[in-house]
């Protein structure tokens, strides 16, 4: 008897083909080469008695059955993932990968205590942390969640709240003792501020203070602008180049050992959240949800 789906390793060449956009950059993700996808897609043609795209040196497109038949193909393959995903674990022994991103200061200074125990828990989970200050697609590029920092606008993805983190003002002890130490907010702008520029608008992030019972978003007058980085702000100032604004979690250990020094204290109280977000439309590996269920909520 003939298998009847023996023809499964073409459909996953034809629309990895459709989501790289080019048989080539397909070939590079499923590790063969360009011919040996094109003859997949043919086969799968030659199957259906249809053509599914049209490809040129230059150009690849769909043809409209190859867009009703990729769009049935991309579901089949989801509940395929889906049903390989919901079985994970059922013998009682969490196994699987999680794909997860976080910002710097979160996967340097808190997920690691987070993590140590679920991953002590569950010795067959993998997980592939990605620690970056860019926001990554979770759908298309194929992460199970992320936690980003600050008020996330309505994207129709789960949340869920890890916790408010209060910032502070820091400096090192030899900067303020060469420049001073500024008592109000007015003074501060005189001095050497180390802002940080968000990589997700390009923008520079305000300062969070609390002002005169008023919380205010204070844009600090730059010295030196730093990107990509958000922990570069706080070495730099560890370094006497100036005051910078940072998480008091991230600064705790520096202003314990007297590295760092607050600086106008009764300009604190203001924080921002951290939230873990994942697709709500996707059903989740055992091994996601026990990960989700571990961390900590607000």
């Amino acid at each position: 008897m003939a298998r009847q789906f023996d023809h499964m390793a073409d459909v996953e060449a034809f629309v990895t083909i459709a989501d790289k956009g080019t048989i080539s950059a397909a070939a590079v993700v499923l590790g063969t080469t360009p011919s040996v996808l094109s003859r997949a897609v043919a086969r799968l043609e030659a199957r259906l008695g249809i053509q599914l795209m049209r490809r040129t040196t230059r150009r690849l497109s769909m043809t409209e059955a190859g867009s009703l038949y990729l769009e049935q193909m991309r579901h089949a393959l989801g509940l395929i993932a889906d049903a390989e995903r919901a079985i994970q674990g059922q013998d009682g022994e969490l196994s699987g990968k999680v794909r997860l991103s976080v910002p710097t200061t979160y996967g340097h200074y808190r997920l690691p205590a987070l993590l140590q125990p679920f991953m002590a828990r569950h010795p067959q989970v993998s997980i592939e942390l990605s620690i970056s200050n860019r926001n990554v697609d979770l759908v298309a590029e194929g992460y199970d969640m992320a936690i980003r920092l600050g008020e996330l606008a309505d994207s129709g993805l789960a949340a869920k709240r890890l916790g408010d983190e209060a910032v502070c003002l820091v400096a090192s002890p030899d900067y303020l003792k060469r420049a001073g130490t500024p008592q109000n907010l007015e003074q501060l702008g005189r001095h050497a501020c180390l802002p940080f520029i968000m990589p997700s608008s390009g923008r520079q992030a305000p300062w969070l203070l609390h002002v005169d019972g008023q919380d205010i978003d204070w844009l600090a007058p730059a010295r030196m602008l730093v990107s990509d980085d958000v922990l570069g702000v706080v070495s730099l100032a560890q370094q006497g180049l100036g005051i910078c604004q940072t998480y008091h979690f991230v600064a705790q250990e520096r202003l314990n050992s007297g590295q760092l020094l607050e600086v106008l204290p009764g300009l604190r109280g203001r924080s921002r959240p951290f939230t873990l977000i994942y697709p709500p439309h996707r059903r989740m590996s055992a091994a996601s949800r026990a990960l989700i269920d571990s961390l900590p909520s607000q």
